[in-house]
């Protein structure tokens, strides 16, 4: 039967050895891969017809001939007979017999070529087994798969893995064997790594979550490298995995250890915190000791004195209407002067007292008058007017009584004492709202002595102080910064040295 030729050479081997046969195998194998049906080689000739080489032709469905000299009939349109047997008498019949059209390649030329190929292709076959066995002891999962999601390789570290051979492996769905479901999968949103591959274009790296075989949830971390063909599209992507669960867990504790180190930590500093607003706060309150025995002084002088107006009077026992409204004038004096004396106590202790930072409403101008009350006897010692600005509509800030008291206390401390060597001056109190704003603005301004350009930048600083030893510790600024930016406000400073200094104070109305 007439055979059809070759688009490029019709090739006819003489001789079925397993030379013919692996010959055979290869090239069939070569051009299936390459989409060719039909191969080059359409004919083997051999006196032996069991010979390998003549059964495998059979098998795939070439000519196969018991004498070579029928090779030469023009209707099987050979052009080159490639010798394979290697008896000199074929070779020397061959080239004897044969038509003009038909080439020869001999048995000892083609054992050249052969070798060649064969050494070609055992260095590629060690190298494939030397990357195999490199790829065998990564403990990654490592797979082949092609676009059609189909799995057509796998190292040993993936089938031990999921406890599978490679023959339940290879040629099935990768998500049937990786995450044992019959349909294309997705995770906690994220689309199938090939298919985000495929969109993106370039390697794609995904933290997938699935279930052991002993039902343990199991982090993995999937790698997934396109490979590109000729043509420019994907022939198959290399897929690697590990288990990051037990990095993971580690991670997760390491977290834990660190949160409750901060939170630890954070415990210790708001202790310490408070610690130095109380530290301060004595400092303050040791500096007011002095003006405050005095304050206190004058009233109960006062009330002693008309105690014992009163007590002669009733020894004397003439009591007149005239003497009974003197008796009630003095009683009357004596309550304003108790009261009085109460009011200093009562602010005196609320100041001195170490509360947790408790947030309310509060009038800030009431807060300064207060203040203001509890300081005016330092304030009358060292010849210091003030001069009031606060508004009276201002309105109601949420913050801690204690600790804005802990800042006006110190603001107005510094700014006295600020003026003493100038034997007094003016300290400017005002307050504003700003409504479009939503916060308030207290200035507190004196004209001391101000502060140096060198020292501006610090006085917000812990034990920075330019005071003399014995007179602070340089807190009092570091903490009122603190309690203000606690209460989501600023304190800024501004002073011309040797002229004056203003500290401007913005809070929040609401938090």
């Amino acid at each position: 039967m007439p055979y059809s030729s070759h688009p490029i050479i019709n090739i006819a081997l003489v001789g079925g050895s397993e030379l013919c046969k692996e010959i055979l195998e290869k090239t069939t194998l070569y051009f299936k891969q390459q989409g060719v049906q039909d191969t080059p080689i359409i004919a083997v000739a051999d006196p032996d017809t069991q010979s390998p080489g003549m059964l495998f032709a059979k098998d795939k469905g070439l000519i196969t001939l018991a004498d070579y000299h029928e090779l030469y009939d023009i209707s099987y349109n050979i052009q080159l007979i490639i010798i394979l047997n290697p008896d000199p008498k074929i070779l020397e019949d061959i080239l004897k017999t044969r038509p003009p059209r038909i080439r020869i390649l001999s048995n000892h030329v083609f054992e050249i070529f052969w070798k060649v190929i064969n050494y070609e292709g055992r260095k590629l076959r060690e190298q494939n087994k030397a990357m195999e066995t490199i790829i065998n002891g990564i403990q990654d999962f490592i797979s082949v798969i092609t676009p059609d999601m189909t799995i057509v390789d796998a190292n040993e570290s993936l089938l031990k893995g999921i406890g599978r051979s490679g023959n339940e492996v290879i040629g099935r769905k990768c998500y049937e064997v990786l995450q044992k479901d019959s349909s294309a999968c997705t995770s906690n949103g994220m689309l199938c790594p090939l298919d985000e591959v495929i969109r993106i274009k370039k390697p794609v790296q995904q933290i997938r979550t699935h279930i052991d075989r002993k039902n343990r949830v199991r982090h993995i971390e999937v790698n997934v490298y396109p490979v590109w063909g000729k043509n420019g599209k994907i022939i198959k992507f290399i897929q690697i995995s590990r288990d990051i669960t037990k990095h993971k867990e580690e991670q997760e504790e390491i977290t834990k250890r660190l949160e409750k180190m901060v939170e630890e930590r954070t415990s210790q500093l708001k202790e310490t915190h408070e610690k130095l607003i109380h530290k301060d706060k004595m400092a303050s309150l040791g500096k007011l000791s002095a003006s405050v025995v005095h304050e206190i002084n004058n009233p109960i002088a006062g009330v002693l004195n008309l105690t014992i107006l009163i007590k002669r009077m009733i020894q004397e026992n003439h009591f007149g209407d005239k003497d009974m409204d003197e008796i009630m004038r003095y009683l009357n004096l004596m309550e304003k002067e108790t009261r009085r004396t109460s009011r200093i106590v009562s602010y005196l202790l609320a100041f001195s007292r170490q509360n947790k930072m408790e947030l309310k409403p509060l009038s800030f101008s009431k807060l300064i008058e207060q203040t203001l009350f509890l300081n005016s006897n330092l304030i009358k010692i060292n010849n210091v007017k003030i001069k009031n600005k606060l508004d009276p509509n201002l309105p109601d800030i949420i913050g801690s009584e204690d600790q804005l008291q802990q800042v006006i206390m110190n603001l107005i401390s510094n700014a006295v004492e600020s003026m003493e060597s100038k034997d007094g001056g003016i300290l400017t109190i005002e307050t504003k709202h700003f409504p479009k704003k939503g916060s308030i603005l207290a200035t507190f301004k004196d004209t001391g002595i101000g502060i140096t350009k060198e020292n501006l930048t610090k006085i917000f600083e812990p034990f920075f102080t330019t005071k003399k030893q014995g007179k602070g510790v340089g807190l009092g600024l570091s903490l009122a910064y603190g309690i203000i930016q606690e209460h989501g406000g600023s304190i800024n400073v501004n002073s011309k040295e040797g002229k004056s200094t203003t500290f401007k104070i913005d809070l929040p109305i609401k938090r």
